[in-house]
């Protein structure tokens, strides 16, 4: 008996190693790659370790850092607000809908469901965006649009659902009205499901450009994705368009195509990747239902 246990804890324990391995060496190779010379990565591909180290790709792309600062800025920006304000929104739709005592809970739920399966469409969103909101070249159309996400509104209200009413009762009974019994009692309670949902807001604006690409123009205003997806075109059309950049006079023997694109790729998700390991600890918590003791 005592073997089996050991046999299943060394598998397990090879799994998730490989597992890891999965995911950490790909990084690990994007990083090489963007501090690899080019020349070397033509002639070997990509290697682990760097036959020739060279910093061109980040030269180049940091050639002109105030735009990339502004960008990070506002990146920041929208997702620091927009994680604090949809995530509030997502816990006091989830914690309505949660109730038991609430008439109308089942009505809201599938109205919130039903939006998780159908939304309104790309064009009938930018109209409302731009021609009743006014919202064109504003940081809130960045932030607004994704707001509130039915998915998370169902993963909160099924870790809030778990709440005893009796707690809530009982804090009725002392004289506590609903907005103190949601941020005083409810929100203390819900740590690991905001902490989890709270990063994976975080993440949608971190990474969202699409929307800064149908609503942004004013430069100033360009999140990083959108700046970051602009100069990987670029670097395509340079790198595509041979007899332009001929009689341009550049030499794209030099210039950093390959590690430039992994140089992106690190400057995109290097914030994010040292952010997760402090949330790391609520995930189980967090994306478990009913993990919350009565």
């Amino acid at each position: 008996m005592a073997r089996k246990f050991e046999f299943s804890k060394l598998f397990l324990n090879l799994l998730f190693t490989v597992l890891s391995l999965v995911v950490i060496l790909p990084f690990l190779l994007v990083v090489a790659v963007s501090l690899t010379d080019e020349k070397s990565l033509t002639d070997n591909g990509y290697q682990f370790i760097p036959e020739s180290f060279s910093l061109d790709a980040y030269r180049y792309l940091l050639d002109a850092p105030d735009i990339l600062f502004r960008a990070y800025g506002v990146t920041i920006t929208v997702t620091v607000i927009g994680a604090l304000l949809g995530l509030l929104l997502t816990a006091m739709t989830a914690y309505v809908i949660s109730r038991q005592d609430y008439r109308y809970n089942r009505v809201t739920t599938f109205y919130v469901f039903f939006t998780m399966l159908f939304s309104g469409g790309l064009v009938p969103s930018y109209i409302l965006i731009t021609q009743y909101l006014h919202l064109k070249d504003s940081l809130w159309a960045l932030i607004l649009p994704i707001l509130l996400s039915p998915f998370n509104i169902m993963v909160m209200k099924g870790f809030m659902s778990k709440i005893p009413l009796e707690i809530i009762e009982s804090a009725k009974i002392d004289g506590a009205r609903e907005f103190r019994i949601f941020f005083r009692i409810i929100l203390p309670l819900s740590t690991p499901a905001l902490a989890t949902l709270g990063l994976l807001i975080s993440f949608t604006y971190w990474n969202e450009w699409f929307n800064a690409m149908l609503y942004i123009d004013d430069p100033n205003k360009v999140p990083l994705q959108l700046l970051l997806v602009r100069t990987l075109n670029s670097i395509e059309f340079l790198t595509t368009n041979s007899e332009f950049t001929g009689q341009l006079g550049i030499d794209l023997s030099s210039f950093p195509n390959s590690s430039a694109r992994m140089a992106i790729a690190v400057l995109a998700g290097g914030p994010m990747l040292v952010i997760f390991p402090f949330f790391q600890r609520f995930f189980v918590k967090g994306l478990t239902v009913g993990s919350l003791k009565g």
